[in-house]
């Protein structure tokens, strides 16, 4: 496979001494790092000790088994899960629902994911899954309702699908219609460009839409379809099924829930005492906790309850507003008879991600990597300890025609990245130099200084002749003026070909400024190369420093 490695930054000051390893205080905040091999073993031994402080093997299997059977029912999945319930550890990393997939760095994650089961596998000796948490739970659907796609002229597309009427509730329990999923694949169908592999992509993504009632089911199928042969287990964070299971778990952030907001404030000052300005929100008065509410009066009823953060108030657990109270006791009793109204929040996700999986490794990205270091002192306070914390590895897909184009204007992927508008722009300016009026002007010039003098030699021989050098001359002129205009029509073709060259370039790396794994959905490179482009990701090994790397495809 042909692959270059570049560095690029990181985003995260935080995140990037983690990597890199040049600041010993921020390793310790999560208290191993990924590429000390002893770090994985030491791990493993620290589950096995703890094994019954987490949700019991068994039941974790029959409830991943049951989801699984349902979207991603490949015999490498029941064989992972069936090793989960015998006691295997996982690596774990999740994202929120998005259509299609939504961005690339999903599918990166993925990769991630299975690559660092492999290395672990290798490491300890034994069975190590790979897991894909996906975070229904999350209800911001603006963030999960579209995919960008290019279209027949490389211009990109976003498709998007409105949110549902009614209250705010999680993506997974937001119901999408068959007629809006139906003209989703219509408009993917109209934008995307004519291969060979498009008719049947249209008919596996509304084969999928036809399976699914959110965008939550729809992305678990995607995925199923994508990685279901690597043995990827798949679970939903909204599942009914795994609330049951994290209700021990609820109960105990809520009992110790003031300590719980004390050690993310100290994880808050912990960052930045360090220097760093920390990344996750942790607010004084805040549970930590969403409770699902019913729709608050004037409100349409769409049989789902309102995903609201809960905070305390005089010793009450209550919604931002005050208009929903509850006591301490009551959410208990929530928590115990009806956890699928409780949900996680970006800070308690870690730790109950931790209670229910026995996790070898968490795959994060840049961002990720930052908040979770607030989170260090809560692990503590439940006597709990981080898995090893692993950055994502990326990738920027390279196709053949920009991979020439590149060449020719002599750009790097950092040169694209960082100074695309500088490189472009001067070369712009270079082919300003060619002053075509001036030029002919020029030659027209010195044709009639050349000229002149000649038509009064031949008059002097004969005056007739004069008509003739006169006609003579008029036809040259115009054989001038014809010249001129057709190399300034080539002028122009060459600078809008080349500026649609350096054009796409951009739009192909660093569409409207960010790099291309936030922005571009896989299907853009399914259409164009099928199941191939994929497979050279997952042939890759496993860059426990995550890194960043071009792929030509």
């Amino acid at each position: 496979m042909e692959m270059e490695s570049v560095q690029l930054p990181f985003g995260q000051p935080l995140t990037e001494q983690y990597v890199k390893r040049t600041n010993p205080k921020v390793e310790g905040i999560f208290g191993s790092h990924p590429i000390d091999d002893k770090a994985w073993t030491n791990r493993l031994n620290q589950l096995k000790a703890h094994e019954t402080r987490r949700i019991p093997a068994d039941r974790l299997a029959v409830m991943l088994e049951r989801y699984n059977t349902r979207f991603n029912a490949n015999s490498s999945v029941m064989i992972n899960i069936a090793a989960i319930a015998k006691g295997a550890s996982v690596v774990v990393g999740g994202q929120q629902a998005g259509l299609w997939t939504g961005p690339l760095l999903v599918i990166h994650k993925a990769v991630t994911i299975l690559a660092a089961a492999r290395e672990a596998s290798r490491l300890t000796g034994e069975t190590v899954v790979p897991v894909f948490w996906i975070a229904g739970e999350d209800h911001d659907w603006d963030e999960a309702n579209h995919a960008f796609v290019y279209d027949e002229e490389n211009e990109i597309r976003k498709i998007a699908v409105d949110r549902p009427s009614g209250s705010r509730t999680s993506v997974s329990r937001t119901e999408v219609t068959s007629a809006a999923l139906d003209a989703l694949i219509k408009e993917l169908k109209e934008s995307l460009p004519d291969t060979a592999f498009k008719p049947e992509l249209i008919r596996k993504m509304a084969a999928f839409g036809e399976q699914s009632r959110s965008m939550t089911d729809l992305f678990a199928l995607m995925m199923g379809w994508m990685f279901g042969e690597q043995g990827l287990v798949l679970l939903d964070s909204d599942d009914p099924a795994l609330r049951e299971l994290e209700a021990p778990m609820f109960r105990r952030m809520i009992e110790r829930n003031d300590e719980l907001e004390q050690a993310y404030l100290a994880g808050v000052e912990t960052v930045s005492g360090l220097g760093f300005a920390p990344q996750a929100d942790a607010q004084e008065g805040c549970a930590n906790i969403f409770l699902f509410m019913d729709v608050p009066e004037g409100e349409e009823d769409t049989g789902n309850p309102e995903r609201t953060l809960l905070y305390k108030r005089g010793g009450r657990f209550e919604n931002r507003k005050g208009t929903f109270s509850c006591s301490r006791e009551e959410l208990l009793s929530i928590a115990d008879e009806t956890p699928d109204r409780l949900s996680n929040n970006v800070l308690t996700r870690p730790l109950m991600q931790d209670y229910v999986l026995p996790v070898l490794a968490a795959v994060l990205g840049a961002g990720e990597i930052a908040y979770w270091a607030v989170t260090a002192p809560a692990f503590s306070l439940l006597d709990m300890q981080m898995p090893v914390i692993l950055p994502r590895m990326s990738f920027t897909l390279m196709e053949g025609a920009v991979s020439k184009h590149m060449l020719k204007f002599d750009l790097t992927l950092e040169d694209v990245a960082f100074r695309f508008t500088e490189r472009k722009n001067t070369w712009l300016k270079e082919q300003d130099h060619i002053d075509i009026d001036s030029r002919f002007e020029e030659a027209k010039r010195y044709f009639a200084e050349m000229y002149d003098p000649l038509l009064d030699t031949i008059g002097s021989i004969e005056p007739g002749l004069t008509v003739l050098g006169e006609d003579n001359k008029r036809r040259i002129n115009e054989q001038i003026e014809y010249l001129e205009k057709r190399t300034k029509e080539a002028h122009a073709r060459r600078f809008e070909t080349v500026t649609r060259q350096l054009d796409r370039i951009a739009g192909s790396l660093w569409p409207d400024g960010q790099p291309q794994e936030r922005v571009v959905n896989a299907l853009v490179y399914w259409n164009l190369y099928g199941r191939s482009w994929l497979e050279r990701l997952l042939e890759l090994p496993l860059d426990r420093s995550g890194g960043h790397r071009i792929i030509y495809i």
